[in-house]
């Protein structure tokens, strides 16, 4: 590797240029060494993607014979190995001098959104479930990053109770991540029991006309009275519609989130239904 190629993106201080530095903006650090083959291989298209990436992060190249000290503290034990740094904190890495096109997608998925703020804000709304300003939050957020998993998860709640059939597009588009997984996978399930609803399509049962009364509650917004009347069905006639209420139940649970106040007050009371 030419030193002159990769000198503006050398370190002086690993504290000072990685640790300090990536509290704002975040900091690629590649971990190198000019005996190192692959590493010549990996370092120009590493370098190459800094240049293009207009500020939104940084490399620091953090050569592991001069700083033996932080390779061995972050456990480096191959080269070259590629950590991102945030806010003083490696929060992603590969090893090995993998493809440009797969360097690209890590950095897509592993880069904070330059929208942090506007997706925390719009989650806050959504919890006091303030569905139409969350959206037009997000609205700009998608423009600029359509791919961003958050945002889509996020407008597909914002959006449910006044376009489902949208809301469902974006749900069906979720991939990433856990929680959002799970967000999309309740307003999935949500939207079946409107479409049931909507086309009169439930079956009898003993506990027909209460879960009926749930359903309604639920895409009216009274998750509260909802819950209450799933509960009932479900101690009444467990098993009516596929265990459609316990399902509902926890779709509405992963819909409001954990430490939404209606989760927390009634959580006890369907574990107790769905367990006893």
């Amino acid at each position: 590797m030419n030193a002159a190629s990769h000198v503006e993106y050398d370190i002086g201080d690993f504290q000072r240029d990685v640790i300090e530095r990536s509290r704002t903006v975040p900091v690629v650090a590649d971990f190198w060494a000019e005996w190192c083959g692959p590493c010549r291989v990996l370092g120009p298209t590493l370098e190459r993607l800094a240049g293009k990436a207009g500020g939104a992060w940084i490399l620091a190249k953090v050569d592991t014979e001069q700083f033996p000290q932080v390779a061995a503290s972050y456990g480096i034990r191959s080269i070259p190995s590629v950590k991102l740094f945030v806010d003083g904190k490696a929060v992603s890495e590969f090893s090995g001098a993998i493809p440009e096109p797969m360097i690209v997608e890590w950095l897509r998925k592993s880069l904070p959104s330059r929208h942090a703020g506007s997706i925390d804000a719009a989650r806050a709304m959504l919890r006091d479930l303030r569905f139409a300003e969350a959206a037009e939050l997000l609205r700009p957020v998608l423009a600029d990053e359509p791919q961003n998993s958050d945002a889509i998860a996020l407008m597909a709640k914002a959006l449910f109770f006044s376009d489902a059939d949208g809301a469902l597009a974006l749900a069906d588009a979720v991939h990433d991540g856990v929680e959002n997984h799970e967000l999309a996978e309740s307003i999935r399930i949500l939207y079946g029991l409107k479409k049931d609803l909507t086309a009169g399509s439930l079956p009898d049962g003993l506990q027909k006309e209460t879960f009926i009364r749930a359903c309604r509650n639920l895409m009216d917004g009274r998750f509260d009275d909802a819950l209450g009347q799933l509960i009932e069905v479900i101690r009444n006639d467990r098993y009516y519609h596929d265990d459609a209420a316990r399902k509902a139940g926890i779709a509405v649970f992963k819909f409001l989130g954990e430490d939404h106040p209606v989760t927390v007050a009634r959580r006890r009371d369907f574990n107790r239904a769905v367990f006893s």
